[in-house]
């Protein structure tokens, strides 16, 4: 049987969408692969890694009819790529094994059984669906993402929250030394629903989302999130737990602010980490009238040292930071101007964007 003829991009756009969660090695062997579900022109692809499914829709021609099989997602997706844009590519069915062909290649590929495939089994108790603009999700997943925790044992934290109440959605995270924070404004008033999404599937939405206002829609159950953008359906297992409450951790009142360039920031606070060490990523800013100051120095007694002339009129402040810490949000803020608040050496400071109310970013002070 033909399962399907078509040219090698549209194959290769459709299997690249759902392959990004499949691991190259497994104790499923299945898990390797794609399902592919024919019926009629419309193939269905489905990947899963038992947490995370996420399914697409292609229509690539073949005989009419229906037929499902499994085949190695990467293992395809190479070949593909190795075979010109242009290239029509067939893909032909016999003996439990696959077949493809374009111009003067052909490779025969092993399958497995569709229905040995184990789709996650979705929740029946899902809220209330909402929708916003992809590029407003990728916008706020793109501001907070680098807080996220790394394999930290408090699991909650290896994950972004997302609040949404009335018309507002909030995506936090932290590793508990800093704390991004990013909202945006939703069509319709919903309950309040808050779930924890894993660090595996915010990194796999942020590929799979495109900078485009076609709406992504989103439903929360008590253990799974289903996404539903760009012909794709992403269904997710969520992360247990207890988030931490956000709110006290942001400072309020803090009575010295200065408002200043983004770029001109980032560049002199990368041009003073150059001369940190590995293990010690610290810097000192100095803020005084007028003045900015950046300082680093190693253990070979090198230093590095960075003035701003800043529009600055308060107390006079010295503070330590991890640099990479100032710099993970400078890179991700898609703004000009950033807004820092201090109170004094020790408490955190508090990062906002003058054009964009719903930012808000926390990071602890460092001793130097």
């Amino acid at each position: 049987m033909i399962v399907l003829k078509a040219a090698q991009q549209k194959l290769l756009e459709a299997l690249q969408s759902v392959a990004g969660i499949v691991e190259r090695r497994h104790t499923l062997p299945i898990l390797a692969n794609v399902l592919m579900r024919k019926t009629g022109d419309d193939i269905e692809f489905t990947t899963s890694d038992l947490e995370i499914q996420v399914r697409t829709h292609a229509e690539l021609g073949g005989d009419a009819g229906s037929f499902a099989t499994t085949v190695g997602a990467r293992k395809m997706i190479d070949i593909l790529r190795t075979l010109p844009a242009d290239q029509v590519v067939t893909l032909t069915s016999a003996q439990n094994k696959l077949t493809l062909t374009g111009g003067k290649s052909r490779f025969t590929l092993q399958t497995l059984p569709a229905d040995d495939f184990p789709l996650v089994n979705e929740a029946v108790d899902f809220g209330p669906a909402f929708a916003v603009p992809q590029k407003t999700l990728k916008t706020l997943i793109n501001q907070v993402h680098f807080a996220m925790a790394v394999h930290d044992i408090r699991y909650y934290l290896n994950g972004i929250l997302f609040v949404a109440e009335g018309k507002t959605l909030t995506l936090v995270a932290t590793d508990g030394h800093r704390l991004g924070l990013a909202q945006a404004q939703l069509a319709n008033d919903i309950p309040k629903q808050e779930v924890i999404l894993p660090r595996k599937t915010v990194l796999e939405l942020q590929r799979l989302l495109k900078d485009e206002d076609t709406d992504i829609e989103m439903r929360f159950a008590g253990n799974q999130a289903k996404f539903a953008f760009s012909g794709m359906e992403f269904v997710t297992k969520l992360v247990e737990g207890k988030f931490p409450d956000y709110n006290r951790v942001i400072p309020k009142n803090h009575k010295n602010s200065v408002t200043l360039g983004r770029a001109p920031l980032l560049a002199s606070l990368q041009r003073a980490a150059i001369l940190t060490s590995e293990k010690f990523k610290g810097v000192r800013v100095n803020l005084e009238p007028g003045l900015l100051r950046i300082a680093s120095s190693n253990a070979e007694q090198e230093e590095a040292k960075e003035e701003l002339e800043v529009d600055y009129g308060g107390d006079a402040i010295e503070i330590g930071f991890n640099v990479t810490y100032l710099m993970d949000a400078l890179s991700n803020i898609p703004h000009d101007m950033v807004k820092l608040e201090l109170q004094d050496g020790n408490a955190s400071a508090l990062i906002t964007v003058p054009e964009q109310a719903g930012f808000k970013y926390v990071v602890m002070p460092m001793r130097i």
